[in-house]
């Protein structure tokens, strides 16, 4: 868990950022993905990618075995919901963690959200999505979507030893195909994925993020 590049490393706020201009496209349009309204807001952003990442998503949907499907329950996300969900969780730790350093405190926060200026979600770069039947029942992932370190004693983790044989098997399918497609996971988080953010260019050595923070009407 030590080795994990969490969101507010220099190396990964240091990645310049060359937006390619590509609009927000909606993914309820799109077939293979179902799209799940727990987080959804009256302007549809929930649902909203930019087009490569939906493409790649799209692509990586068609990867799953048969009978499985994505089950999608956030997408792009406005900055002021970004910095709302950052100062919240932030304020969560500050609270039970008073002896905490303001830097410290910013690092455990960017475990489970990203600081609003480098959010991939901020940049319609990143989905959180699971797994679930045909039939529409979701499979065992080790923990909910969005569950936090605390709250999961760290099976949120990807490589989590604390989830069961199932859950581990459910967490490489879903790897398996969306890598395959191009995506990368943010370790803390097994249902974050992204592409041509920040984090991605970090870990597949581009020189450039290809999107930077957007706004639906770009």
């Amino acid at each position: 868990m030590s080795s994990i590049i969490l969101m507010n490393d220099p190396r990964v706020v240091g990645i310049p950022v060359r937006d390619c201009g590509e609009a927000l496209v909606d993914l309820r349009q799109l077939p293979f993905l179902d799209i799940d309204d727990r987080l959804a807001d009256p302007d549809g952003a929930y649902a909203q990618l930019r087009e490569g990442v939906a493409w790649r998503l799209a692509r990586a949907a068609r990867l799953l075995p048969e009978g499985l499907r994505f089950l999608v329950t956030e997408g792009y996300r406005p900055l002021a919901l970004q910095v709302q969900y950052f100062e919240e969780y932030a304020a969560e730790l500050r609270k039970a963690n008073p002896d905490w350093s303001d830097a410290y405190l910013r690092q455990q926060t960017s475990r489970s959200l990203s600081p609003p200026e480098v959010g991939p979600h901020v940049a319609g770069a990143a989905v959180d999505l699971t797994l679930r039947t045909a039939t529409g029942a979701e499979l065992d992932l080790g923990t909910p979507v969005n569950a936090s370190p605390e709250e999961s004693d760290g099976a949120c983790y990807m490589d989590s030893a604390l989830i069961s044989p199932a859950a581990r098997r459910n967490r490489r399918t879903l790897t398996a195909a969306l890598e395959t497609a191009g995506l990368v996971n943010y370790p803390t988080e097994w249902w974050h994925w992204s592409y041509g953010d920040r984090y991605w260019a970090l870990t597949t050595e581009a020189p450039a993020a290809r999107y930077g923070p957007v706004s639906p009407d770009a």
